[in-house]
């Protein structure tokens, strides 16, 4: 249920990262300023290096980066979870695609308001993380490894626009959610003009 799109599988060194903190693979607490159905709040992220190690040295690096800014939301399942970190620009994409990481042993289990990555099977976790709506424990024999929980902000989540559902074909005329093969190759432009209403991390900062 929750793989991502790429199913490449590679190894290679990390890319430069923008602006970093002392240690940009090291946070504690991550702030999302998100926009949901209910306007614009803060969610707060207790990030935890002890559950998910490489997960969570992967979330800090990106958020450092300023990779999850103006990044939709755009697969959101009403009582599952709501995905998200497939990022706007295809370039900037592109790019973090092949940027593996090894699997964490899954120490947590899924439950309501933990952090978690997709996947496209063993070690290919790259940016696409989802947030539990609820207890998926059916996740952990599965290999998904929670590395981060919702501290605050948690009426923001369950406030995010799940109407367009399931991915579909992409052009929204069947009544389903938006093509990660186009949203890889048209990013925000596509999603801004097919899927208007989902909705998105305005930015994400290392606290």
């Amino acid at each position: 249920q929750l793989r991502s799109a790429d199913h490449e599988v590679t190894s290679s060194k990390a890319l430069a990262v923008v602006s970093p903190s002392t240690n940009p693979t090291l946070c504690n607490t991550v702030e999302l300023v998100v926009n949901s159905t209910i306007g614009v709040g803060t969610v707060t992220v207790a990030v935890h290096h002890d559950w998910a190690p490489l997960g969570a040295a992967r979330f800090c690096e990106l958020v450092n980066a300023k990779f999850y800014d103006d990044v939709r939301f755009f697969r959101v399942l009403k009582n599952f979870m709501a995905q998200t970190g497939m990022h706007g620009d295809p370039a900037v994409g592109k790019k973090w695609r092949k940027e593996n990481i090894k699997d964490d042993k899954v120490t947590q289990s899924n439950k309501r308001g933990s952090v978690t990555f997709a996947m496209a099977g063993p070690n290919t976790r790259t940016t696409q993380l989802f947030f539990n709506f609820v207890h998926n424990k059916f996740l952990d024999s599965q290999g998904f490894a929670p590395f981060a929980t919702v501290e605050s902000g948690m009426n923001y989540i369950d406030a995010l626009y799940n109407v367009y559902g399931e991915g579909g074909r992409g052009d929204g005329k069947d009544h389903k959610g938006p093509s990660q093969g186009r949203i890889n190759q048209e990013g925000n432009e596509y999603l801004n003009k097919v899927f208007p209403n989902l909705s998105y991390i305005i930015s994400a900062t290392v606290k």
